[in-house]
């Protein structure tokens, strides 16, 4: 037997549950979006993805503006099952946000908002989303800072950003940034490396910006 103490390895057992608890119970609401650009004299046109989550039971899905503002078709997919046909209910550029809406019929239940106030740095999250095209996958980290500044896509500037260290890749753009009670407390947006893929740095909108933008999209 051995006479090392049993408390590191219990709490990292208790951090292991929280995050498989935190997956099993959200999940589902993490959607995959795939946006098909048509071809211009300046682009050659192509294939996007990115990530959302499912934010009530009409339909609608929160994500990124970046994620949608090229595409010409809409594709949503959950859990593995066919593509859904989505459009466009409202985007906000200058905080990059956007919500679109499937015609589904009884959607994954929605994701809850945290109060992003209340974030605390060193504060364990966890980030779900479709890192280049692979489904659903999940990356703990932690939040790292607080209240940074990063660009929008419309050359304007998003305040309280939320920093992490969760991997973040592209694809994972537009997917949710989740507290160990499952709840969202940001949207994951970008990433600060110099190869393209995750560094450790990763920005997230937060929440609360959320609950004061997405309401006024769906109805407006």
């Amino acid at each position: 037997t051995s006479n090392l103490p049993a408390g590191p390895a219990t709490a990292g057992r208790a951090l292991q549950s929280e995050v498989q608890r935190v997956y099993e119970q959200t999940n589902a609401a993490v959607v995959h979006i795939d946006g098909e650009v048509a071809a211009s004299p300046s682009s050659p046109g192509g294939r996007g993805i990115g990530s959302g989550f499912v934010w009530d039971d009409q339909g609608n899905i929160v994500t990124n503006y970046h994620v949608v503002a090229d595409a010409q078709t809409l594709l949503v997919s959950f859990a593995g099952t066919m593509h859904h046909t989505a459009a466009i209910v409202g985007v906000d550029p200058s905080n990059d946000l956007a919500v679109i809406r499937t015609m589904r019929d009884n959607p994954p239940a929605p994701l809850a908002l945290a109060d992003s106030d209340e974030l605390k740095i060193g504060q364990f999250v966890v980030a779900i989303g479709n890192p280049f095209g692979l489904d659903r996958t999940l990356s703990l980290g932690v939040i790292s800072a607080l209240g940074r500044t990063i660009a929008s896509p419309d050359n304007r500037f998003i305040g309280e950003a939320i920093q992490t260290d969760a991997a973040i890749n592209p694809g994972n753009s537009g997917g949710p940034l989740l507290d160990l009670d499952g709840r969202v407390v940001g949207v994951n947006t970008q990433i600060l490396s110099e190869s393209g893929s995750s560094a450790g740095i990763g920005f997230a909108i937060p929440a609360n910006t959320l609950a004061r933008v997405v309401p006024s999209l769906i109805a407006n």
